[in-house]
């Protein structure tokens, strides 16, 4: 029991951590995900929903796992337009699914009447495979968010328009703010969007509150576990293990909560919960993930992967430093729905502060800020009265787009 409960803990840790330049990628049925038989199988399809199981293969190779909802629980098939689901670090659709079909934002979507689409980022169960590479090798793990902005992305919403022939709704939660808002800030795919709700935004980071989440990179530890060749950061390993313990030994820092120490007080979570989490969740990232989101935590910029020294830096970017995401070049009629809390330790209201400051241009019938002052990291996808609070509002806001 006890060792499920640090499980359990451990689990929302390296959740609330954080959680494709266009190419030619084929789109297709399969039914590999994880070993209950996909996501479909195991979630969907035992709630009495229609579920399909797709792949699309970016243009570096990974092979990602995407699930369909094409119909509503009574079977009424999709009349509204795609509504694409991006969750956050080191967890993957399952997100979307966890709570009952009431409470998750997949499953009231398809009962409202969308098509939905749920994404699943390299690394994660249902996205393991890859045209040359095994996830045994470490070329495998060798990228960051940056990846996910420039192959992971576009990859997934090039074939959702082929597919459907429609533009999509896009709904991003932690990390899936953060690389939903580099895409835009280049400019590239906002012509497949019709709008995109972010939950929890994660994009300046040097006013995080969480003294956990700080002490991990201001200690360097990801880095540490990188030079030592660990370049898969798996939530149940050992490396994870001593890096919890090494921030636990900190003095200063209180681990006898640490879904509250690193997330903030999440008011509203289903704790019943907790074993389907666990069955799922949390799963493997690239440590050069993380080292790039500890780099955010001590630069407070956004910025593509700084690789130590001017040389690299050079050789991957033609410059000394690594180019920023300008998010003042949002186009400011891109509809936007921005939803943040103020008991969120990790998109906290100060940085979500800077964010708004970076879009004050956007047109002001495009741009809708959501502010709950109870509301934690965790609350925008777990909580029970999401549904009335938050998903409720982003639908309105959908149906004006």
């Amino acid at each position: 029991m006890a060792n499920t409960k640090f499980k359990l803990i451990l689990a929302a840790f390296l959740f609330c951590v954080a959680s494709v330049a266009a190419g030619r990628a084929s789109l297709h049925s399969t039914g590999s995900s994880t070993g209950t038989g996909g996501i479909c199988k195991s979630l969907v399809v035992t709630q009495g929903y229609a579920c399909q199981e797709h792949t699309v293969t970016t243009k570096d190779g990974y092979i990602l796992g995407l699930q369909r909802i094409p119909a509503s629980r009574s079977g009424r098939l999709a009349y509204k337009p795609p509504v694409l689901l991006q969750h956050g670090l080191m967890m993957d659709a399952v997100t979307w699914l966890m709570n009952p079909p009431a409470e998750s934002l997949a499953f009231i979507l398809a009962d409202a009447g969308y098509d939905v689409w749920l994404s699943n980022s390299r690394g994660t169960n249902s996205s393991l495979q890859h045209t040359s590479l095994s996830p045994s090798d470490p070329a495998y793990w060798e990228w960051s968010w940056d990846e996910l902005v420039a192959y992971d992305m576009p990859a997934v919403l090039q074939h959702l328009r082929s597919l459907t022939g429609q533009n999509m709704h896009y709904v991003g939660h932690s990390l899936g703010t953060l690389i939903a808002l580099a895409a835009f800030s280049h400019k590239e795919l906002v012509n497949m969007l019709r709008s995109a709700a972010l939950l929890s935004p994660i994009a300046y980071m040097n006013q995080l509150p969480s003294p956990l989440a700080r002490s991990a990179a201001q200690i360097f530890l990801a880095e540490d576990i990188y030079w030592l060749g660990l370049h898969q950061l798996n939530p149940k390993g050992d490396a994870v293990n001593k890096l919890l313990n090494d921030i636990c030994n900190i003095p200063g820092n209180d681990c006898s909560n640490l879904m509250s120490g690193f997330t903030g007080q999440n008011c509203c979570l289903n704790s019943s919960r907790s074993d389907i989490f666990l069955d799922h969740e949390p799963q493997s990232t690239a440590t050069k993930n993380m080292i790039h989101l500890a780099q955010m935590i001590r630069t407070g910029t956004i910025a593509k992967f700084d690789y130590g020294n001017q040389d690299d830096n050079m050789n991957h970017y033609g410059q000394p430093t690594p180019p920023a995401y300008n998010l003042t070049s949002i186009p400011n009629d891109l509809p936007l729905y921005l939803s943040y809390g103020g008991k969120d330790l990790l998109a906290d209201p100060a940085d979500v502060k800077v964010l708004l400051g970076r879009l004050k241009d956007h047109d002001g019938d495009k741009l809708v800020i959501q502010y709950r002052e109870n509301y934690a990291h965790a609350d925008f996808v777990f909580g029970v009265n999401a549904n009335e609070v938050i998903y409720e509002p982003v639908m309105a806001f959908f149906s004006l787009h």
